[in-house]
């Protein structure tokens, strides 16, 4: 049986809200000397964000009685430079949230179409740099904090089917082992069943005399993932989460076609305040998908964790610099942290 807080009423809520207590920020913003690069502790991965002028500020979140420690910054250009803050967060009010962790090409038998397919960062070969990102950062990072949370969350592509029911707690049904088991079963099964063969590049294009190019990216463009690669039903496959992830049962999956609205529910419900965003890809999913941020912070505190996040990375065999770019944009209007500067507070004593 799930455990979860009781909701109160929409009206309840929107009284609680107008009541909401204020306090007076003093923005008051000190010059760092010698600012060291920001995300620069996993350079395979993130190109480090270097910038001339970083202020210090107050701090943003202040939790009676936090118990984590996280520091952050956002980029203004009306400040002139990069803003960095420290933030005091309650470990219980928080959920861990990973965007679209897919399991593609991990062993459980979705995987790429061939010959020309795509899925997820679009290769064989950058699918594997992102699970290898996943184990490398992602994944101790979510451990070193999960039995402290409130939450560890997933979000997935498509809507809860029957499979994925059976192997994933969601926000009304947490399996039984028997049920995870019979789950794992049927979701090899079918991943097992699929053909994963769609067809080859074009060898022939149909170009006008006055347009060639519009007719050629029209016929060949750059990203197709519809089913003429893919092969017809690869999308309505069950989605699972990644092998290179621990997922333990309490962990939690959000379905994107559920819409934001029972996601927001569930993490009021359970108490959460603040969101530590993690995942895939830092310039689509990410940003835009239902545990996106541009959802998310709408109604609460979240902060980025730009070292555990991959952008895509078109016309490169590196994400470095795509995240790197993405990340700064996302910093106009978001606070970014990353995994060095996440800490629970015992660990400074």
């Amino acid at each position: 049986m799930l455990s979860v807080r009781t909701p109160t009423s929409a009206e309840e809520r929107s009284e609680a809200e107008g009541q909401k207590a204020t306090r007076t920020y003093q923005n008051q913003l000190r010059r760092i000397e010698n600012p060291k690069p920001l995300l620069a502790d996993y350079p395979e991965f993130f190109e480090p964000i270097i910038e001339q002028t970083h202020f210090e500020a107050p701090a943003i979140v202040v939790d009676e009685d936090a118990d984590l420690e996280v520091r952050a910054w956002r980029f203004s250009y009306n400040a002139r430079g990069i803003i960095e803050m420290p933030n005091h967060l309650k470990a219980s009010r928080t959920a861990m949230i990973m965007v679209h962790p897919w399991g593609i090409d991990d062993g459980q038998g979705w995987n790429t179409p061939e010959p020309a397919g795509v899925a997820d960062f679009c290769t064989v070969e950058k699918n594997h740099l992102a699970a290898r990102h996943t184990r490398t950062v992602i994944r101790p990072f979510i451990n070193s904090l999960r039995d402290d949370v409130a939450l560890v969350m997933y979000s997935l592509p498509g809507s809860r089917d029957p499979i994925r029911h059976k192997l994933y707690r969601s926000f009304t049904h947490q399996p039984t082992a028997e049920e995870r088991k019979q789950g794992a079963a049927e979701l090899q099964a079918k991943l097992a069943a699929f053909d994963y063969r769609g067809e080859p590049l074009p060898s022939q294009l149909t170009l006008s005399e006055d347009h060639p190019v519009g007719d050629y990216f029209r016929q060949f463009p750059g990203l197709d993932a519809g089913a003429k690669y893919n092969n017809d039903g690869f999308w309505s496959l069950p989605i699972p989460v990644t092998t290179d992830i621990d997922v333990h049962p309490t962990d939690v999956v959000i379905y994107d076609g559920e819409g934001y609205a029972p996601l927001r529910e569930f993490l009021i419900e359970q108490g959460v305040r603040h969101i530590l965003l993690t995942g895939y890809a830092t310039d689509m999913c990410f940003c835009r998908t239902t545990a996106g941020y541009e959802n998310l912070s709408k109604d609460f505190n979240v902060f980025l964790v730009g070292d555990a996040s991959l952008a895509t990375f078109p016309a490169n065999t590196s994400p470095r610099f795509a995240v790197n770019a993405a990340i700064s944009f996302a910093s106009l209007n978001q606070l970014i942290t990353q995994v060095s500067w996440v800490r629970q507070k015992a660990e400074e004593q």
